[in-house]
């Protein structure tokens, strides 16, 4: 038997049911009339005429909580999948399947969803276009950046008092949590520790989850990636599209690469020399490096040095490579060699972001490595020998090397010449062209070698 008896001053006050409620009476709750001996003796019961607005209520304190009102316009119909102009179609097709993954993940909640990709690139936007979706629909959501989320915990208590063991429990438990910018956090023992009992839990319950980062994995605590790799549970989605909102920083290139600096050295915008009037030789000679270059753009096979003096073309046609790879959805490293070796030196400073192991191993074994003037770089032992280590790395392994120098061979390092001496693998090409006018660089009385080829 139920019960709606109450103080009339009580009720008077706090009409919070519906007026019209036959059980409650507009009070909102009830007391259930239970034997002394029932754990609920004694307690009050919301009524059901209150539930859809404490649904509501219990919703609109979740959106509140995940700031959502700042994502409000991110939707899956405003994503724009063609990203920025000029980006290739692989690219294109990773925003198209993300998309279309978002989507479906949307509309299923089953399992984890993992967006993988660099800053700009739309993983924030999807997130948020699943978190608006699934909230419309009445799913319960939290949204929250993972510093934020941790910053949440730190502070105890909201506004309603909530506490810091029913506020985590709550993230643990929600039925759909999604984590913006994993590998963000301020990586204290605290924070990465709660952060595992979150993630764990949900991986064990197998909770609906989405996560998005744009660290590699071997950046990310072993426990969470290693889950992250479930491929039972988790549906990983990498975007290798670049930053939509600058046209300057490309997100889906290495830090290490200045390709971007040098993006208007195309084959399109490569001068021919026409109008200079060169021997028919020296014509030949750098019609047949320009073929060789697109030969190679098109399908990177071992390696390609260009050797010539200064102002040939040899950095341009090494970076028409770079930019043709890169438009068809590659990220090659393009890094003039003296340059690499201070980005090396630098991760030994306390201040570095990047360790020198993780710098080290991805020039070693990117999977286009463009390296510019070869032979100027100072001829410490230690320069020499991580010069050495990253070339007999791509030699082994035959990974798709760019390489220009205006040292002759013989004043290479001698570990250096006789790999690229090695035909098999590598194919050296010789322009003997003068400097390209303009080019500030003298241009002395020379002899034209005729030649049948122009390989060396």
């Amino acid at each position: 038997m139920i019960s709606s008896n109450t103080e009339p001053d009580v009720r008077s006050s706090t009409m919070a049911g519906d007026p019209n409620c036959p059980i409650c009476h507009g009070i909102g709750y009830i007391h259930q009339d239970l034997p002394v001996s029932h754990p609920d003796f004694g307690k009050v019961k919301i009524c059901s005429c209150r539930q859809p607005s404490i649904v509501q209520t219990a919703q609109q304190r979740l959106y509140r909580l995940s700031n959502l009102d700042a994502f409000a316009q991110m939707n899956f119909d405003n994503f724009k999948t063609e990203g920025r102009p000029g980006q290739g179609l692989d690219q294109i097709n990773s925003l198209k399947t993300a998309l279309n993954v978002s989507i479906n993940y949307s509309q299923n909640l089953k399992g984890w969803l993992f967006l993988k990709g660099g800053y700009g690139c739309g993983k924030t936007h999807l997130a948020a276009a699943i978190a608006n979706f699934v909230v419309s629909v009445g799913v319960p959501t939290l949204f929250l950046t993972v510093p934020d989320l941790l910053d949440w915990l730190r502070f105890s208590y909201d506004e309603s008092g909530t506490s810091f063991e029913e506020r985590f429990d709550e993230i643990r438990n929600i039925q759909l949590l999604i984590l913006d910018d994993l590998g963000t956090q301020n990586a204290t023992a605290w924070a990465e520790e709660k952060l595992f009992q979150i993630i764990n839990h949900r991986y064990t319950n197998k909770l609906a989850t989405v996560i998005t980062t744009n660290q590699k994995m071997e950046e990310i605590d072993g426990r969470i990636s290693s889950r992250l790799m479930d491929p039972e549970l988790v549906t990983p989605v990498i975007i290798n599209s670049p930053d939509y909102r600058s046209s300057l920083r490309d997100s889906s290139q290495s830090q290490v690469s200045s390709l971007e600096y040098y993006s208007k050295k195309t084959f399109k915008t490569f001068e021919r020399r026409l109008s200079e009037k060169l021997s028919p030789d020296e014509q030949t000679n750098l019609d047949r490096a320009v073929q060789d270059a697109q030969q190679f753009a098109d399908k990177p096979n071992g390696w390609l040095v260009f050797m010539g003096g200064f102002g040939t073309g040899k950095t341009h046609l090494a970076a028409a490579i770079g930019n043709y790879r890169h438009s068809e959805g590659d990220a090659p490293m393009f890094v003039v060699v003296p340059d690499l070796l201070d980005h090396l030196r630098a991760t030994f400073s306390p201040n570095s972001s990047v360790s020198y192991d993780s710098l080290f191993e991805e020039v070693k074994k990117t999977k286009l490595l463009i390296l510019d003037d070869l032979g100027t770089q100072s001829a410490t032992p230690w320069a020499r020998e991580k010069l050495y280590q990253i070339f007999n790395h791509r030699y082994i392994s035959e990974s798709p090397t760019v390489i220009t120098t205006s040292q002759r061979l013989e004043d290479l390092d001698p570990r250096l010449k006789s790999r690229m001496s090695d035909s098999r693998i590598c194919k050296l090409y010789a322009l003997q062209v003068p400097p390209y006018r303009g080019s500030g660089v003298e241009v002395k009385p020379r002899r034209v070698r005729k030649t049948t080829g122009n390989s060396i």
